[in-house]
């Protein structure tokens, strides 16, 4: 059976996989916690107030990290290297898509338009890190050994896609709108791309360590082409749109303690 909640069951069950796939999500969690940690250190004068805000992302991004590293712990496991082409963040920066690493290693401060690609990027990769969570929230929210970590980062991931929809709304009602809806389609496209790529990727190497049929990954494979082909021919566009939440100012607090997982 090739549901999700069999696949990642399988991929939970063995310890090798279980391993990679911890190792995958904490090096990117903690990749995007130092990426808002700089972002938040170079914000131009007028957006300050918008700093601790991105330091909060950065702060929950970090503790994810700190949470899939503990769930290895627990399993008596250690991270392995993550394999380039599984590198989403990584894959994403090469297409151009955000802000430069080298970029924010500098230590001039990022202008009004930076902060806009920056929101705008964010908004389209909260939108997959909602939506995967959610999926893992639907099957595992009760599981005795990830269910807390998966109602936690759900949680936290949410909150970064309304905090998104929300300041771009802010920046559109300025009069940024045609430069952020060209980069959220420009962000959007590149996105489904690079998750197809690392989709391919991921489960391809799963499917060495969990020994599955010729056919199986054959069948996977096609599938996860056919979510793209969705994806671009009109399933970007959820990324690309703006409404304001529900729940405001939702990154205006201090970041959740996860001090269980440390």
């Amino acid at each position: 059976m090739l549901s999700a909640k069999s696949l990642f069951q399988e991929i939970l069950d063995h310890d090798e996989s279980f391993r990679l796939f911890c190792s995958i999500a904490a090096g990117g969690e903690c990749q995007g916690g130092w990426e808002n940690g700089r972002i938040a250190a170079l914000v131009p004068r007028g957006e300050r107030a918008l700093a601790p805000k991105i330091a909060r992302h950065g702060a929950d991004e970090d503790k994810h990290g700190r949470i899939f590293n503990a769930l290895l712990r627990k399993r008596g496991l250690t991270p392995v290297a993550v394999p380039p082409e599984t590198d989403y963040t990584m894959l994403l920066e090469r297409r151009g898509i955000g802000l430069a690493h080298d970029r924010l290693r500098r230590d001039e401060p990022l202008g009004e338009r930076d902060i806009i690609v920056y929101l705008s990027h964010s908004r389209v990769t909260e939108q997959r890190a909602s939506e995967q969570m959610e999926l893992l929230l639907k099957y595992f929210a009760d599981h005795p050994d990830i269910g807390r970590a998966v109602r936690m980062i759900s949680a936290d991931e949410d909150n970064h896609l309304a905090y998104t929809h929300e300041e771009l709304l802010r920046f559109a009602a300025a009069g940024h709108g045609r430069l952020i809806q060209r980069t959220l389609r420009a962000c959007a496209l590149a996105e489904i791309a690079v998750h197809r790529d690392v989709s391919l990727a991921v489960m391809a190497r799963m499917g060495r360590i969990l020994g599955w049929s010729r056919a199986r990954s054959a069948l996977l494979a096609a599938g996860i082409r056919a979510v793209y082909a969705y994806e671009r021919l009109a399933g970007w566009h959820r990324m690309t749109t703006l409404r304001m939440p529900e729940r405001r100012d939702p990154l205006g607090g201090p970041a959740t303690p996860a001090a269980e997982f440390a």
